[in-house]
C-alpha cells in the first residue's frame, strides 16, 4: 500500500465521566482580547441580511479562550408564524454531522476496535469486490479501500456527481441514501457502485462518512444513534442533538427556506425524505443530525481543547491532531467541488484544514479548520486565535454568504 501522510493509528480514546449539565463560561469581549465595538459590526451585517430578505433568520456564536463572548439570534425562525429566532433554535445541520461521525471512528480506533489502515471490507464484506470506473472500463482497485480513505474523502465514493459516467449511473440506480433503508442496506447497495478513482489518488465529496456510520455500527455493536448518544452527546451534554426533533421540541425547530439570493424567500422542501420531525430509519452520519449552536459549540470546544470538555475526555490529543491537520496524500494537493478549487485547503480526519492562503476565502487564517451544512450552516476554528465561530441559518441552496459576510469582521475584532 502506498504510504499515507504520516500518522499513528495507536490513539487511545476513552470516555470516562459525564459532564455536568452546566453551561459554557461566558466573558465580555474585552476580557479575551476582543472589541465589543468592532463586534457590533456583525450585528449590522446580520440585521441587513434579514431586512433585505437574504435570509429569514440566523445565529452567530463566538467563543475565545474557551469562553462565549458573542451569542445572538437575528430575524425569524418561522416567517409564516412570525416566530422569532432564538439562541436555542434547533436546525438541520446536514454535513456538520460529518465531523461528529468522524470523531466516533477515532474513538473506536482508540478503543482498538478498528485501525484506520483496516480495509473497509473487514466491516462490510460486500466491499471486497469493489471496482473502479476508469472511464475506459471497470477494474479492480490498486489497493483495498481503507478507513482512512473514508475519513478524508479519498475513497472514490461521490454523491452521484463524479466525472465517471458509469459510477454516476450506478449510484443513481442504487439510491444508497434512500431515507427508508438502514445503514446495512446502504452499504450493500454501495458495493455495486464503482469508485470514481483508485483509493487515495483523488478527492471527492460524497457518501464516505455514511459508510463510516455503518462501520461504527459493526465495530461497536450499537446502532449509530445509540453509539453517538452514549459516547459523544451524553458526555458532552449535547442535549438537543440527534437524528430527529422530538415532539416536545417542535416549537424550537427552525423552518428552512429557498432563497434566490436577491431577496426572495419561499418555504423550503420539508418532504418525507427531509422530514426531521419523527424518528428516521436511515441514520445518516454524513448529513442526518439536527442540533443547536450551544450543543455544537460544546463539541467544537472539546476538539479545540485537545479532546476534553469539563470532566469528559472524548478523544486523545493525538486523535484530535489527526482530525485537524490535513491528511491528504501528496498526490491530492487540495480539495475541490466541481470546477471550484479550494487552493490551500486540505482535509483531515474530520475537518477541512487551511494550509496556506489563496484567493479562496481570503479572510481565513492558516491553520483554520471547519466545515458546513447544506442549509448554509457554518463553523470554523482558528487555533492561532484560540477562537471558534458558528453561524447558523436554514437556507437553500447552500451558500457561504453569511460566513463570508462576518468572518473578516470577527477576526478584525481581535485586538
Amino acid at each position: 500500500m502506498p504510504p499515507l501522510r504520516a500518522f499513528a493509528f495507536v490513539c487511545v480514546a476513552i470516555v470516562t465521566s459525564r459532564l455536568s449539565a452546566g453551561e459554557l463560561p461566558t466573558a465580555k469581549p474585552e476580557d479575551v482580547g476582543m472589541s465589543s465595538a468592532k463586534l457590533a459590526k456583525v450585528d449590522d451585517v446580520m440585521h441587513e441580511l434579514v431586512e433585505t430578505e437574504r435570509l429569514a433568520g440566523g445565529i452567530v456564536m463566538i467563543a475565545r479562550h474557551g469562553k462565549v463572548v458573542y451569542f445572538k439570534p437575528y430575524g425569524l425562525a418561522d416567517r409564516e408564524t412570525k416566530r422569532p429566532m432564538t439562541t436555542d433554535a434547533i436546525m438541520r445541520f446536514y454535513s456538520m454531522s460529518k465531523a461528529i461521525t468522524s470523531a466516533g471512528i477515532m474513538i473506536l480506533a482508540g478503543d482498538k476496535k478498528l485501525s484506520l489502515n483496516d480495509p473497509v471490507s473487514k466491516f462490510i464484506p460486500s466491499f471486497a469486490n469493489l471496482k473502479v470506473d476508469t472511464g475506459d472500463g471497470l477494474v479492480a482497485p490498486k489497493r483495498p479501500l481503507n478507513v482512512a480513505d473514508l475519513l478524508r474523502h479519498t475513497s472514490g465514493f461521490s454523491y452521484g456527481g463524479s466525472r465517471r459516467e458509469k459510477a454516476n449511473e450506478a449510484h443513481k440506480k442504487a439510491d444508497p441514501t434512500n431515507y427508508e433503508i438502514t445503514l446495512e442496506e446502504m452499504a450493500n447497495r454501495l458495493a455495486d457502485v464503482p469508485l470514481a478513482f483508485h483509493p487515495g489518488e483523488d478527492w471527492i465529496y460524497g457518501v464516505s462518512i455514511d459508510v463510516l456510520g455503518r462501520i461504527i455500527e459493526v465495530a461497536s455493536g450499537q446502532k449509530l444513534d445509540q453509539f453517538l448518544q452514549t459516547r459523544i452527546f451524553d458526555p458532552l451534554d449535547m442535549r438537543d442533538t440527534g437524528f430527529y426533533v422530538p415532539q416536545e421540541k417542535h416549537n424550537r425547530f427552525a423552518q428552512v427556506y429557498n432563497s434566490d439570493g436577491k431577496g426572495k424567500l419561499t418555504i423550503g422542501d420539508n418532504s418525507e425524505g427531509r422530514d426531521f420531525t419523527k424518528p428516521r430509519v436511515f441514520l445518516s452520519g454524513g448529513g442526518g443530525l439536527v442540533s443547536t449552536a450551544r450543543d455544537y459549540m460544546r463539541f467544537l470546544l472539546m476538539i479545540q481543547q485537545g479532546g476534553t470538555l469539563g470532566d469528559a475526555r472524548i478523544l486523545r490529543r493525538q486523535s484530535v491532531h489527526l482530525m485537524t491537520s490535513s491528511q491528504l496524500p501528496e498526490a491530492v494537493p487540495h480539495i475541490y467541488f466541481g470546477d471550484q478549487q479550494r487552493v490551500g485547503v486540505g482535509f483531515g480526519f474530520g475537518f477541512s484544514v487551511r494550509e496556506k492562503m489563496s484567493e479562496w476565502d481570503p479572510a481565513g487564517r492558516v491553520g483554520e479548520y471547519g466545515w458546513g451544512g447544506a442549509a448554509s450552516t457554518h463553523y470554523w476554528v482558528s487555533p492561532k486565535d484560540d477562537m471558534a465561530v458558528i453561524t447558523l441559518e436554514q437556507t437553500w441552496p447552500y451558500s457561504f454568504m453569511t460566513e463570508f459576510a462576518v468572518k473578516g469582521l470577527i477576526y478584525d475584532a481581535i485586538e
